[in-house]
Protein backbone atom coordinates (compact mmCIF):
# COMPACT_ATOMS: atom_id res chain seq x y z
CA UNK A 1 0.00 0.00 0.00
CA UNK A 2 2.48 2.44 0.99
CA UNK A 3 4.41 1.70 -2.61
CA UNK A 4 1.23 2.35 -4.43
CA UNK A 5 0.61 5.69 -2.26
CA UNK A 6 4.02 6.50 -3.62
CA UNK A 7 3.64 5.66 -6.91
CA UNK A 8 0.34 7.50 -6.80
CA UNK A 9 1.69 10.89 -5.05
CA UNK A 10 4.81 10.72 -7.72
CA UNK A 11 2.61 10.54 -10.82
CA UNK A 12 -0.02 13.62 -9.14
CA UNK A 13 3.32 15.65 -8.54
CA UNK A 14 4.67 15.13 -12.35
CA UNK A 15 1.17 16.15 -13.22
CA UNK A 16 1.58 18.80 -11.67
CA UNK A 17 5.19 20.40 -12.55
CA UNK A 18 3.80 19.38 -16.33
CA UNK A 19 0.90 21.64 -15.75
CA UNK A 20 2.88 24.44 -14.40
CA UNK A 21 5.58 23.96 -17.14
CA UNK A 22 2.78 24.17 -19.89
CA UNK A 23 1.27 27.29 -17.81
CA UNK A 24 4.53 29.14 -17.95
CA UNK A 25 4.91 28.17 -21.78
CA UNK A 26 1.10 29.60 -22.41
CA UNK A 27 0.28 33.13 -23.51
CA UNK A 28 -2.66 35.25 -23.62
CA UNK A 29 -3.72 38.51 -24.86
CA UNK A 30 -5.27 39.96 -22.20
CA UNK A 31 -5.56 43.10 -20.24
CA UNK A 32 -2.40 42.68 -18.43
CA UNK A 33 -0.10 41.32 -21.48
CA UNK A 34 -1.96 44.29 -23.74
CA UNK A 35 -0.26 46.58 -20.85
CA UNK A 36 3.13 45.65 -21.34
CA UNK A 37 3.15 45.04 -25.01
CA UNK A 38 2.30 48.28 -26.14
CA UNK A 39 4.77 49.93 -24.24
CA UNK A 40 6.73 49.06 -27.41
CA UNK A 41 5.08 50.90 -29.82
CA UNK A 42 4.57 54.07 -27.23
CA UNK A 43 8.10 53.71 -27.16
CA UNK A 44 8.79 53.67 -30.66
CA UNK A 45 6.53 55.68 -33.18
CA UNK A 46 7.39 59.22 -31.36
CA UNK A 47 11.41 58.05 -31.86
CA UNK A 48 13.07 59.36 -34.64
CA UNK A 49 16.45 58.30 -34.41
CA UNK A 50 18.04 55.38 -35.34
CA UNK A 51 16.18 55.27 -39.13
CA UNK A 52 16.63 53.20 -41.48
CA UNK A 53 15.25 55.32 -44.85
CA UNK A 54 15.18 53.01 -47.16
CA UNK A 55 14.54 55.64 -49.95
CA UNK A 56 16.18 56.22 -53.21
CA UNK A 57 17.70 59.69 -53.64
CA UNK A 58 16.86 61.63 -56.49
CA UNK A 59 19.36 64.79 -55.47
CA UNK A 60 20.61 66.58 -52.59
CA UNK A 61 17.56 67.81 -51.83
CA UNK A 62 15.87 64.80 -50.67
CA UNK A 63 18.37 64.31 -48.07
CA UNK A 64 16.16 65.34 -44.92
CA UNK A 65 15.10 64.45 -41.48
CA UNK A 66 12.84 61.25 -41.39
CA UNK A 67 10.26 63.22 -39.59
CA UNK A 68 9.88 65.99 -42.56
CA UNK A 69 9.97 63.21 -45.63
CA UNK A 70 7.09 61.20 -43.06
CA UNK A 71 5.85 62.90 -40.71
CA UNK A 72 3.68 59.81 -39.99
CA UNK A 73 5.99 56.98 -39.91
CA UNK A 74 9.38 58.03 -38.98
CA UNK A 75 9.43 56.30 -36.02
CA UNK A 76 10.57 52.87 -34.82
CA UNK A 77 13.40 52.87 -36.92
CA UNK A 78 12.28 52.49 -40.64
CA UNK A 79 8.99 53.35 -42.31
CA UNK A 80 7.33 49.99 -42.07
CA UNK A 81 8.15 49.18 -38.68
CA UNK A 82 6.03 52.46 -37.85
CA UNK A 83 3.21 51.05 -39.76
CA UNK A 84 2.66 48.32 -37.85
CA UNK A 85 3.74 50.02 -34.24
CA UNK A 86 0.76 52.51 -35.54
CA UNK A 87 -1.22 49.42 -36.43
CA UNK A 88 -0.26 47.78 -32.67
CA UNK A 89 -1.52 50.75 -31.12
CA UNK A 90 -4.97 50.51 -33.05
CA UNK A 91 -5.54 46.49 -32.66
CA UNK A 92 -4.72 46.75 -28.21
CA UNK A 93 -7.09 49.88 -27.97
CA UNK A 94 -9.54 48.34 -30.05
CA UNK A 95 -9.88 45.35 -28.19
CA UNK A 96 -8.89 46.66 -24.57
CA UNK A 97 -10.22 50.46 -24.27
CA UNK A 98 -9.59 50.30 -20.53
CA UNK A 99 -5.41 50.15 -21.44
CA UNK A 100 -3.73 51.81 -18.72
CA UNK A 101 -1.72 54.62 -21.60
CA UNK A 102 -5.26 54.64 -23.55
CA UNK A 103 -5.33 58.41 -23.36
CA UNK A 104 -1.20 58.62 -24.50
CA UNK A 105 -2.45 56.41 -27.28
CA UNK A 106 -5.45 58.90 -28.43
CA UNK A 107 -2.97 61.64 -28.38
CA UNK A 108 -0.33 60.04 -30.38
CA UNK A 109 -2.77 58.42 -33.34
CA UNK A 110 -4.86 62.16 -33.23
CA UNK A 111 -1.28 64.21 -32.96
CA UNK A 112 0.11 61.95 -36.18
CA UNK A 113 -2.69 60.44 -38.30
CA UNK A 114 -4.03 63.72 -39.43
CA UNK A 115 -5.39 64.65 -43.24
CA UNK A 116 -2.25 66.89 -43.71
CA UNK A 117 0.26 64.79 -42.90
CA UNK A 118 -0.93 61.52 -44.75
CA UNK A 119 -1.41 64.07 -47.65
CA UNK A 120 2.97 64.22 -47.18
CA UNK A 121 3.01 60.84 -47.07
CA UNK A 122 1.18 60.51 -50.31
CA UNK A 123 3.08 62.81 -52.28
CA UNK A 124 6.38 60.76 -51.09
CA UNK A 125 4.95 57.60 -52.37
CA UNK A 126 3.35 59.21 -55.65
CA UNK A 127 6.80 60.24 -57.07
CA UNK A 128 8.10 58.30 -59.81
CA UNK A 129 11.47 57.55 -58.08
CA UNK A 130 9.26 55.73 -55.12
CA UNK A 131 7.12 53.69 -56.74
CA UNK A 132 8.60 50.53 -55.12
CA UNK A 133 9.38 51.99 -51.93
CA UNK A 134 8.10 49.71 -49.31
CA UNK A 135 6.85 47.21 -52.24
CA UNK A 136 5.26 44.78 -51.04
CA UNK A 137 5.61 44.50 -47.34
CA UNK A 138 4.96 48.26 -46.10
CA UNK A 139 2.15 48.42 -48.20
CA UNK A 140 0.85 44.76 -46.38
CA UNK A 141 0.96 46.77 -43.35
CA UNK A 142 -0.34 50.24 -44.39
CA UNK A 143 -3.42 48.62 -45.44
CA UNK A 144 -3.51 46.25 -42.41
CA UNK A 145 -3.46 49.61 -40.01
CA UNK A 146 -6.60 51.02 -42.60
CA UNK A 147 -8.21 47.95 -42.01
CA UNK A 148 -8.03 47.30 -38.00
CA UNK A 149 -9.26 51.44 -37.78
CA UNK A 150 -12.14 50.45 -40.09
CA UNK A 151 -12.89 47.80 -37.57
CA UNK A 152 -12.75 49.95 -34.21
CA UNK A 153 -15.77 51.39 -32.94
CA UNK A 154 -14.53 54.16 -30.96
CA UNK A 155 -15.94 57.61 -32.00
CA UNK A 156 -12.44 58.81 -33.41
CA UNK A 157 -11.32 56.08 -35.32
CA UNK A 158 -14.31 56.96 -38.16
CA UNK A 159 -12.20 60.29 -38.99
CA UNK A 160 -8.50 58.28 -38.20
CA UNK A 161 -9.10 55.81 -41.02
CA UNK A 162 -10.78 58.44 -43.18
CA UNK A 163 -7.44 60.58 -43.11
CA UNK A 164 -5.27 57.48 -43.86
CA UNK A 165 -7.99 56.69 -46.68
CA UNK A 166 -6.10 58.37 -49.27
CA UNK A 167 -2.35 56.43 -48.57
CA UNK A 168 -4.47 53.61 -48.38
CA UNK A 169 -6.19 54.07 -52.21
CA UNK A 170 -3.00 54.68 -53.59
CA UNK A 171 -1.54 51.55 -52.03
CA UNK A 172 -4.06 49.36 -53.29
CA UNK A 173 -3.77 51.30 -56.77
CA UNK A 174 0.03 50.12 -56.62
CA UNK A 175 -0.72 46.36 -56.00
CA UNK A 176 -3.29 46.23 -59.00
CA UNK A 177 -0.30 47.76 -60.87
CA UNK A 178 2.67 45.82 -60.03
CA UNK A 179 0.80 42.29 -59.51
CA UNK A 180 0.03 41.47 -63.70
CA UNK A 181 3.94 42.55 -64.04
CA UNK A 182 5.16 40.36 -61.12
CA UNK A 183 5.58 37.28 -63.36
CA UNK A 184 7.59 35.17 -61.00
CA UNK A 185 6.43 35.04 -56.67
CA UNK A 186 9.69 36.10 -53.97
CA UNK A 187 9.78 33.54 -51.94
CA UNK A 188 12.37 35.04 -49.45
CA UNK A 189 12.10 34.78 -46.17
CA UNK A 190 12.17 38.79 -45.26
CA UNK A 191 10.58 41.83 -46.70
CA UNK A 192 9.74 40.80 -50.25
CA UNK A 193 8.11 37.85 -49.93
CA UNK A 194 4.88 37.74 -52.32
CA UNK A 195 2.87 35.22 -50.12
CA UNK A 196 2.90 37.75 -46.69
CA UNK A 197 2.84 40.72 -49.10
CA UNK A 198 -0.58 39.38 -50.38
CA UNK A 199 -2.31 38.00 -46.97
CA UNK A 200 -3.08 40.84 -45.79
CA UNK A 201 -4.01 43.15 -48.43
CA UNK A 202 -6.12 40.01 -49.28
CA UNK A 203 -7.90 40.96 -45.94
CA UNK A 204 -8.29 44.68 -46.65
CA UNK A 205 -9.72 44.00 -49.63
CA UNK A 206 -12.48 41.45 -48.32
CA UNK A 207 -13.07 43.61 -45.43
CA UNK A 208 -13.32 46.59 -47.01
CA UNK A 209 -15.15 45.11 -50.22
CA UNK A 210 -12.71 45.92 -53.22
CA UNK A 211 -13.61 43.02 -55.33
CA UNK A 212 -11.35 44.05 -58.18
CA UNK A 213 -8.18 43.93 -55.36
CA UNK A 214 -9.36 40.50 -54.02
CA UNK A 215 -9.63 38.96 -57.85
CA UNK A 216 -6.32 39.89 -58.38
CA UNK A 217 -4.84 38.66 -55.27
CA UNK A 218 -6.95 35.24 -55.99
CA UNK A 219 -5.66 35.04 -59.58
CA UNK A 220 -1.77 35.77 -58.91
CA UNK A 221 -1.63 33.64 -55.84
CA UNK A 222 -2.89 30.88 -57.83
CA UNK A 223 -0.52 31.41 -60.72
CA UNK A 224 2.22 31.98 -58.54
CA UNK A 225 1.73 28.91 -55.69
CA UNK A 226 -0.59 26.63 -56.93
CA UNK A 227 1.38 23.94 -58.81
CA UNK A 228 3.52 23.70 -55.99
CA UNK A 229 4.60 20.78 -54.27
CA UNK A 230 6.88 19.55 -51.12
CA UNK A 231 7.82 23.06 -50.02
CA UNK A 232 11.47 22.67 -48.29
CA UNK A 233 10.80 23.52 -44.76
CA UNK A 234 13.95 21.44 -43.58
CA UNK A 235 15.92 24.71 -45.20
CA UNK A 236 14.76 27.06 -43.00
CA UNK A 237 15.59 29.07 -41.16
CA UNK A 238 17.80 31.31 -43.25
CA UNK A 239 20.20 33.43 -41.52
CA UNK A 240 17.95 36.16 -41.80
CA UNK A 241 14.47 35.23 -41.59
CA UNK A 242 11.52 36.65 -40.06
CA UNK A 243 8.67 35.07 -42.09
CA UNK A 244 8.43 31.62 -43.30
CA UNK A 245 8.47 31.15 -46.94
CA UNK A 246 6.36 27.30 -46.63
CA UNK A 247 3.38 28.22 -44.09
CA UNK A 248 3.41 32.37 -45.69
CA UNK A 249 2.31 30.58 -48.67
CA UNK A 250 0.13 28.25 -46.80
CA UNK A 251 -1.53 31.47 -45.31
CA UNK A 252 -1.91 32.93 -48.51
CA UNK A 253 -3.30 29.80 -50.02
CA UNK A 254 -5.83 29.16 -46.93
CA UNK A 255 -7.55 32.72 -47.44
CA UNK A 256 -7.87 32.01 -51.14
CA UNK A 257 -9.05 28.39 -51.86
CA UNK A 258 -12.03 26.45 -50.81
CA UNK A 259 -11.60 23.61 -48.28
CA UNK A 260 -12.55 21.24 -51.22
CA UNK A 261 -9.42 22.75 -53.39
CA UNK A 262 -6.95 23.71 -49.68
CA UNK A 263 -6.67 20.19 -48.34
CA UNK A 264 -5.28 18.02 -51.55
CA UNK A 265 -3.03 21.23 -52.21
CA UNK A 266 -1.92 21.39 -48.96
CA UNK A 267 -1.39 17.36 -48.75
CA UNK A 268 1.34 17.91 -52.13
CA UNK A 269 2.60 21.11 -50.16
CA UNK A 270 3.61 19.74 -47.29
CA UNK A 271 2.32 15.93 -46.50
CA UNK A 272 3.81 15.81 -43.21
CA UNK A 273 1.68 18.77 -41.36
CA UNK A 274 -0.69 15.64 -41.50
CA UNK A 275 1.22 13.45 -39.28
CA UNK A 276 0.28 14.09 -35.72
CA UNK A 277 3.93 13.69 -34.55
CA UNK A 278 4.96 16.43 -37.05
CA UNK A 279 7.61 18.58 -35.48
CA UNK A 280 9.41 21.94 -35.96
CA UNK A 281 12.22 22.98 -34.25
CA UNK A 282 11.78 26.65 -33.32
CA UNK A 283 14.70 29.50 -34.65
CA UNK A 284 17.13 30.69 -32.28
CA UNK A 285 18.22 34.13 -31.49
CA UNK A 286 22.20 33.82 -31.15
CA UNK A 287 22.46 37.59 -30.32
CA UNK A 288 19.41 39.80 -29.66
CA UNK A 289 21.52 42.85 -30.17
CA UNK A 290 21.83 42.41 -33.75
CA UNK A 291 19.15 43.72 -36.02
CA UNK A 292 19.15 40.98 -38.59
CA UNK A 293 19.96 37.83 -36.01
CA UNK A 294 16.94 38.67 -34.02
CA UNK A 295 14.78 38.28 -37.13
CA UNK A 296 14.43 34.70 -36.02
CA UNK A 297 12.30 35.37 -33.74
CA UNK A 298 9.88 36.90 -35.99
CA UNK A 299 10.22 33.69 -38.05
CA UNK A 300 8.69 32.06 -35.03
CA UNK A 301 5.73 34.20 -34.58
CA UNK A 302 5.20 34.17 -38.42
CA UNK A 303 4.89 30.08 -37.71
CA UNK A 304 2.74 30.50 -35.22
CA UNK A 305 0.15 32.46 -36.62
CA UNK A 306 -0.58 30.37 -39.54
CA UNK A 307 -0.13 27.05 -37.83
CA UNK A 308 -2.72 28.57 -35.62
CA UNK A 309 -4.88 29.41 -38.51
CA UNK A 310 -4.46 25.28 -39.84
CA UNK A 311 -5.61 24.08 -36.58
CA UNK A 312 -8.21 26.39 -35.71
CA UNK A 313 -10.28 26.23 -39.58
CA UNK A 314 -9.03 21.94 -39.86
CA UNK A 315 -9.75 19.69 -36.87
CA UNK A 316 -7.67 17.10 -38.72
CA UNK A 317 -4.58 19.67 -38.07
CA UNK A 318 -5.62 20.56 -34.43
CA UNK A 319 -1.96 19.24 -33.59
CA UNK A 320 -0.44 21.92 -34.95
CA UNK A 321 -1.15 24.19 -32.13
CA UNK A 322 1.00 22.82 -30.21
CA UNK A 323 3.88 23.55 -32.30
CA UNK A 324 2.87 26.95 -32.97
CA UNK A 325 2.20 27.57 -28.94
CA UNK A 326 5.76 26.43 -28.47
CA UNK A 327 7.34 28.93 -31.35
CA UNK A 328 5.19 31.42 -29.32
CA UNK A 329 6.45 30.43 -25.59
CA UNK A 330 10.22 30.31 -27.39
CA UNK A 331 10.33 33.90 -28.42
CA UNK A 332 7.46 35.73 -26.42
CA UNK A 333 9.67 36.02 -23.58
CA UNK A 334 12.07 37.91 -25.04
CA UNK A 335 10.25 40.85 -25.83
CA UNK A 336 9.49 43.48 -22.89
CA UNK A 337 12.99 44.69 -22.33
CA UNK A 338 14.57 43.83 -25.34
CA UNK A 339 17.31 45.98 -27.23
CA UNK A 340 15.74 48.82 -30.36
CA UNK A 341 16.93 46.26 -32.81
CA UNK A 342 13.80 43.70 -31.42
CA UNK A 343 11.45 45.91 -29.28
CA UNK A 344 11.06 48.14 -32.81
CA UNK A 345 8.92 45.67 -34.31
CA UNK A 346 8.62 42.24 -32.69
CA UNK A 347 5.65 43.11 -30.63
CA UNK A 348 3.39 43.87 -33.73
CA UNK A 349 4.26 40.29 -34.90
CA UNK A 350 3.52 38.24 -31.24
CA UNK A 351 -0.10 40.15 -31.23
CA UNK A 352 -0.99 38.83 -34.58
CA UNK A 353 0.80 35.68 -32.97
CA UNK A 354 -1.66 36.10 -30.26
CA UNK A 355 -4.61 36.99 -31.59
CA UNK A 356 -4.40 33.83 -34.31
CA UNK A 357 -4.48 31.58 -31.39
CA UNK A 358 -7.85 32.75 -30.32
CA UNK A 359 -10.64 29.97 -30.94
Amino acid sequence: MQLKSLLINTLLLSACLAGNAAAQNSHTLNLTEANKLVSLPLHCVETPYPYKTGAVLASAADLQPPSVVHPIFYGCFDWHSAAHGYWSLVTLLRQFPELEQADAIKAILQRNLTADKVAQEVAFFSRDINASFERTYGWAWLLKLSDELHSWQDPMAAQLAANLEPLADLLVERYISFLPRLLYPVRVGEHTNTAFGLSFAYDYAVNRKHTALQQLITQRAKDYFLQDKNCPISWEPSGYDFISPCLEEIGLMQRILPAEQFLPWLNGFMPQLANPQYSLAVGKVSDRTDGKLVHLDGLNFSRAWNLYALARQYPQYTHLGKIADQHLAHSYPNLIGDSYEGGHWLGSFAIHALNSAKP
